[in-house]
C-alpha cells in the first residue's frame, strides 16, 4: 500500500471499463487506507465491486454509486467536474476495445482538461497522483488554465 498523510478531504472519482474493473479493484484495495479518507464517487458497477472488496477487508468508506458509465454515470461524473465537486479522477479506459458511449467517455475527460482536474488513466499515474505532496502544500496554487493565442514579442498576431 502507498502511504500518504493528506490532510486534505479529496473528492475522488473512480471510473472503469469493464475490462479494467479488475485493475480498478485491485488498485483500489492497494491504496484503501489512503481512499477510506475521502470521499469516492464511482460510476455503478465499479462502485459496487470497490464497496465489496471493502467490505470483504473490512474497510469503511464513503463511496458513492453513480449510474454505471454506459447509462450516463461518466457523464454524472462530467457535472460534478463542471461544478467544481471533484478534486481528483481516476479513470481505468479500456483502450483496446470499442465502447458505445465514447461520446460520454471523451466529454469526461475534456472536462477534467478543462476544469483542470487532475486525472489519471493509468495506475502508476494514480498512484503518482493520489501520493502527491501538493495536495496539502496551502503554498501551491494550481494555474488556471489560459485558452488564448500564443504570440511571440515582435512577431505579427
Amino acid at each position: 500500500m502507498l502511504k500518504t498523510h493528506l490532510s486534505k478531504h479529496l473528492t475522488i472519482a473512480l471510473v472503469a471499463h469493464d475490462q479494467r474493473k479488475a485493475d480498478m479493484v485491485e488498485w483500489a484495495a492497494f491504496n484503501a487506507t489512503t481512499l477510506a479518507a475521502h470521499k469516492l464517487v464511482c460510476t455503478g458497477t465499479t462502485g459496487s465491486l470497490i464497496r465489496k472488496a471493502f467490505d470483504d477487508d473490512g474497510v469503511k468508506a464513503e463511496i458513492i454509486c453513480l449510474n454505471s458509465g454506459p447509462l450516463g454515470g461518466d457523464a454524472e461524473i462530467a457535472a460534478m467536474v463542471v461544478r467544481h465537486e471533484v478534486n481528483l479522477a481516476i479513470f481505468l479506459i479500456d483502450d483496446l476495445n470499442p465502447q458505445p458511449h465514447e461520446a460520454d467517455i471523451q466529454m469526461l475527460l475534456r472536462q477534467c482538461r478543462i476544469h483542470n482536474v487532475p486525472i489519471a488513466c493509468n495506475r502508476y499515474s494514480a498512484d503518482l497522483m493520489i501520493t502527491s505532496t501538493l495536495w496539502d502544500d496551502a503554498t501551491y496554487i494550481p494555474t488556471v488554465p489560459k485558452y488564448t493565442r500564443f504570440v511571440r514579442e515582435n512577431q505579427p498576431a
